[in-house]
């Protein structure tokens, strides 16, 4: 899991340190919470077939929870927020298999960067939306893969 700071602008090496400090000092005073399960709240909403259709390129996605960060990213926001609002400190994006092996079952391979680049804004949002001043951090997360790579050693 990989912890991104939430900001406007252009992350630095210093900024990124900064939040990696804010996090260790919270965590001297208490647990922080991480969020629940994306795809069970996703399962929760009872979506129709349909919110899991790309329009360009036409492609029918059901079952793939990440194309809904590019279909419906209400959805995606309204779930960080329920999970922020209900005390949570740290939200994981919605890139649980957003990589290209997971993606080709679907035809979206050439999607990975747009799907993640947009998860990780939908999350972002939701922190800086966050009423109150408490702090909140967005996590990138990754999923296992539905396929292995296998590496054989090649004997000459």
């Amino acid at each position: 899991m990989i912890v991104m700071p939430v900001r406007d602008k252009p992350r630095g090496t210093e900024t990124a340190m900064n939040q990696i400090i804010a996090i260790r000092e919270l965590l001297k005073k208490r647990i922080l919470i991480l969020d629940g399960a994306m795809g069970t709240a996703i399962q929760q909403r009872k979506l129709s077939p349909e919110n899991f259709v790309l329009k360009e390129p036409k492609i029918r996605a059901e079952g793939c929870n990440e194309i809904l960060s590019l279909t419906r990213p209400d959805v995606i926001g309204d779930i960080h927020s329920d999970y922020l609002n209900a005390g949570a400190d740290i939200i994981e994006t919605n890139t649980f298999g957003a990589n290209a092996f997971s993606l080709s079952e679907y035809g979206l391979s050439d999607l990975v960067y747009a799907i993640n680049r947009t998860s990780a804004e939908i999350a972002r949002k939701a922190v800086r939306d966050l009423s109150g001043s408490r702090p909140a951090f967005v996590a990138g997360v990754v999923g296992p893969q539905r396929a292995h790579a296998f590496f054989f050693p090649v004997r000459g």
